[in-house]
C-alpha cells in the first residue's frame, strides 16, 4: 500500500511539473510575442513622425556635416559669430555708407602695394630684409571642378524649366510661378546685396533655432501641410478639374 500511495504521489508531482512547464512556455512565449510586436511596432511609431521637407537625417547631416554645417548651426560660437558679424559689417559698408565694391578693392590694392613697395625699398637703408611676396598662382583642378559642378547645376535647372514649360505638371507650373512672384515682390523691396545678406542671415539663424525647437515646428508644420493639401483639393476640384487638358496628353494617351 505504502508503494502505491508513493506511485500516486510521483504521477501527482509529474503531472504538475508538466502543467508548470507548459505555463512556462506559455508565459515565455506571450512574452516573445509582445517583444516581437513592440520591435515591430517601433518602426512604424517612427515612421508616422512628420519630419519637415521629409528629411530623415539631423538638421546637421542635411547641411553637408561639414565646416559650414558647423557654422550655421553654431558648434563654435565665435567662428559663427565672427562670419555674422563680417557680412553685417560688409552689408553696413556698401549699403549704409553706399561704399562700392570696386572702389574698395581698388583701395585695398592701393594701400598693400605702397607697404610693400616702400618696406622694399626701405630695406636697404635700415639694414633689414626685404618683404617675402609670396607666389600665388590658381591650381587648374579646383577651378575645373568648380566649373564643372556649375555646369551640371544650370543643365539640371534648363531641364526643370523645360519640363516645366511643356505644360505637363501644372501644380508645379503654378508653385514656380508664384515662388518667383514671390521673389520679384522682395526683389522690388530691396536691392541684391541686402536681399543676399537677409538670406545669409537667415541661414545662420533659422536651422539653429529648428535645431532646437523641431519637434514643435515639425507638429505645426505637419498640421500647416494638412490644410493646405486640404484647400488645394478643394482648389482642385473647383477649378484644375474643369480646365479642357492640352492637345500634349492627348497624344500621350493615342
Amino acid at each position: 500500500m505504502a508503494d502505491h500511495h508513493e506511485h500516486e504521489e510521483s504521477k501527482s508531482e509529474s503531472l504538475m511539473e508538466k502543467i508548470a512547464e507548459k505555463i512556462h512556455d506559455h508565459d515565455s512565449s506571450s512574452s516573445s510575442d509582445s517583444d516581437g510586436e513592440k520591435d515591430s511596432s517601433s518602426p512604424s511609431v517612427k515612421d508616422k513622425i512628420f519630419r519637415l521637407f521629409g528629411r530623415e537625417k539631423p538638421v546637421h547631416s542635411v547641411l553637408g556635416a561639414g565646416k559650414p554645417a558647423d557654422v550655421m548651426l553654431w558648434r563654435n560660437k565665435k567662428i559663427s559669430a565672427t562670419v555674422l558679424g563680417v557680412a553685417t559689417g560688409v552689408w553696413v559698408l556698401f549699403e549704409l555708407l553706399e561704399y562700392h565694391l570696386l572702389t574698395l578693392i581698388c583701395h585695398i590694392l592701393i594701400f598693400a602695394l605702397a607697404i610693400l613697395f616702400l618696406w622694399s625699398n626701405a630695406s636697404t637703408f635700415i639694414n633689414k630684409s626685404p618683404p617675402r611676396i609670396p607666389q600665388v598662382n590658381i591650381p587648374e583642378e579646383p577651378v575645373l571642378e568648380v566649373a564643372s559642378a556649375l555646369r551640371i547645376e544650370i543643365n539640371r535647372a534648363f531641364a526643370i524649366l523645360r519640363d516645366i514649360a511643356s505644360g505637363r505638371d501644372l501644380k508645379k507650373f503654378l508653385s514656380v510661378i508664384a515662388g518667383l512672384w514671390v521673389f520679384s515682390i522682395v526683389g522690388s523691396w530691396c536691392n541684391f546685396l541686402t536681399l543676399f545678406y537677409i538670406a545669409f542671415v537667415l541661414l545662420h539663424t533659422v536651422p539653429v533655432f529648428y535645431e532646437k525647437y523641431e519637434d514643435k515646428v515639425d507638429s505645426f508644420a505637419e498640421k500647416a501641410t494638412a490644410e493646405i493639401k486640404k484647400q488645394y483639393a478643394v482648389f482642385d476640384a473647383k477649378v484644375l478639374s474643369k480646365i479642357p487638358k492640352g492637345p500634349l496628353k492627348d497624344r500621350k494617351k493615342d
